[in-house]
Parts: C-alpha cells; sequence; structure tokens
C-alpha cells in the first residue's frame, strides 16, 4: 500500500443539496429545497446527473426530499468522517485538519502535529476559513455492494443530526448498522440568523412505511444471511479504518471541484474557478488550470 495515500471508499456518485448556477458570466453554487444525485463526470452545464436521480424523482413527483439508502460500515465514523478542516482557497488542497484537540497543518512543506481550539478560537483559521466538514458515504440501490455515493456538508445541522442518528442506530440494533434499510431526509428549520428563512439540513432516518422494529427486524435477517455466505463486517471495518488512516488528509485533487463548491460559496475565495466544469475539444482542463494558478502564485 502506498504510504501516505488515504485508502476511502470507492464513490460513483454525489449527492447535494443545491446545484451550481450562472451569475453574471459565473458558475457560483446556489442552495436548493431538494436533493440532487449526480455521476462524477461534468459537463458545460456542471454535474451530469446520475440515472438514480431520475428513477428517485420520479417517484417524488419531481423533487427528491428523501433518498432509500443503507451503509457500507458499522462503526458509524467510518461512514461519516468529520473534522474542523481548512482549505486553500486558490488550489483547494486541504491546508489544516483538526477535531478540536488535535490538529494536522501543513508547515513549511511539512505536516506538523498541533493543538486545535476549533474555529472560534484559532488564529490561522479566524475569519470563517476553517470550518466543520463533513463526509458521509451511503449505498443506494444494489450497483456496488462496496462502492457509493457521497454527500458532502460544511453545516452544523446535518453533521450534528447524521452524528446523532448513526451512533444510536448502531447502539439500538445491537451494532448492526450496515444491516439497516435507512433513507436520507431533507429537513427544514428557520433560525434567528437566517431572518425566518428556511435552513435545510440531512437527516437519516428508518424508511418511509416502516417503523423501527421492522427495520432492526430486517437488519438481522439481512445478518444472518450475510453470515451464512462469509461476509465479514468486522474485517470490512478494519480495512477501512486502515485506509483512511494511511494519509494525512482523505481529499485528493479530483476531488477539488466538489469540495470548493461546498466549501466556499458565492463571495467566498475563488468559487467561480472552483466549480467550472472541465474544457473539452483541446482547452485546458481544470488540472492545468489549477496547475497555472498555482504556478503564478
Amino acid at each position: 500500500m502506498i504510504k501516505g495515500l488515504a485508502i476511502t471508499p470507492p464513490v460513483l456518485g454525489r449527492i447535494s443539496i443545491g446545484k451550481v448556477v450562472e451569475k453574471n458570466g459565473k458558475r457560483l453554487p446556489e442552495k436548493d429545497d431538494q436533493f440532487t444525485i449526480t455521476s462524477q463526470v461534468q459537463n458545460r452545464d456542471g454535474w451530469v446527473t446520475h440515472p438514480f436521480d431520475e428513477a428517485i424523482r420520479k417517484a417524488h413527483n419531481g423533487k427528491i426530499r428523501s433518498i432509500p439508502v443503507r451503509l457500507l460500515f458499522n462503526d458509524p465514523e467510518l461512514n461519516l468522517r468529520a473534522e474542523y478542516s481548512m482549505f486553500n482557497k486558490t488550489t483547494g488542497r486541504p491546508v489544516c485538519v483538526g477535531n478540536g484537540e488535535l490538529c494536522k497543518r501543513i508547515q513549511a512543506n511539512a505536516v506538523e502535529s498541533l493543538s486545535c481550539p476549533s474555529p472560534d478560537a484559532c488564529e490561522f483559521g479566524k475569519g470563517g476559513l476553517c470550518k466543520p466538514y463533513g463526509r458521509l458515504h451511503v449505498l443506494i440501490g444494489d450497483e456496488d455492494e462496496l462502492g457509493g455515493f457521497i454527500f458532502r456538508t460544511t453545516g452544523f445541522n446535518s453533521i450534528r443530526t447524521l452524528t446523532a442518528r448513526l451512533t444510536y442506530y448502531k447502539a439500538v440494533s445491537g451494532d448492526l448498522l450496515s444491516c439497516m434499510p435507512l433513507e436520507l431526509k431533507l429537513r427544514g428549520k428557520s433560525t434567528t440568523q437566517s431572518h425566518r428563512a428556511p435552513i435545510y439540513y440531512v437527516d437519516l432516518t428508518v424508511r418511509e412505511g416502516s417503523s423501527l422494529e421492522d427495520t432492526i427486524n430486517q437488519a438481522r435477517a439481512t445478518h444472518e444471511q450475510r453470515k451464512q455466505i462469509g461476509h465479514d463486517q468486522e474485517a470490512l471495518d478494519n480495512a477501512a479504518r486502515l485506509g483512511f488512516a494511511n494519509g494525512a488528509f482523505e481529499e485528493s485533487e479530483d476531488d477539488i471541484p466538489a469540495v470548493m463548491e461546498e466549501f466556499y460559496t458565492e463571495g467566498e475565495g475563488n468559487a467561480d474557478f472552483a466549480t467550472k466544469p472541465a474544457k473539452l475539444n483541446g482547452k485546458p482542463s481544470l488540472q492545468e488550470k489549477l496547475d497555472g494558478k498555482t504556478n503564478n502564485n
């Protein structure tokens, strides 16, 4: 295994709350009141939707507000990776990642371990540069049992709610989290900071029409079936744990457009540059633009 390279779950596509829109000649992320499921491919119009998007959209009368999912791991911290993170606004590369106690930070071309006081008390990440950053990996359908879709978020509401749900479902099911049929659900709330406008966040619940008791019974039945065919969930969790720990940072250069789209909204950083799709027909690619940007600094 290559040291320094984080081995993360294979990603088949993305789940987002929002879209990229054209404003004054710039492509900027805009929040929405529904989910969008995309592939990992971009064209001139943005991210190409995944076939699952159309199928689920038809079943929900045009708007996706819930998605049936399963989880790959029994350990909640493997399904949802959440830290305080800071990215270089120009290159999109990670600069500092911490958990509120310790952080890994790039200093003088080396990665150092330092104390992490959290964004509110950190001089290095002040001004909104450091944010909570979560990545939830889920399985949709039966296309791939070991590869899924990723939902990225910098929202406290989504991260806190998903963390609680994953922990509770693991406990109440008797450590059968990966066997539970669940669904991602979009919820809205208003706060004083939102001036009564709705803020949307993601929750994880049992599927519509099912009770918690039914879901646990289905999880137990799935667990027994897996045992009979030799499916070793504990070994899978351990392999994923070692893979995540193999690198200082999880994001690769291929993740830069999606990361910047979520991390820096309109008016922050270089969102226009970060969310433009790669050019075709011989024009400069995203990576070429990134390399050129880096060389000019």
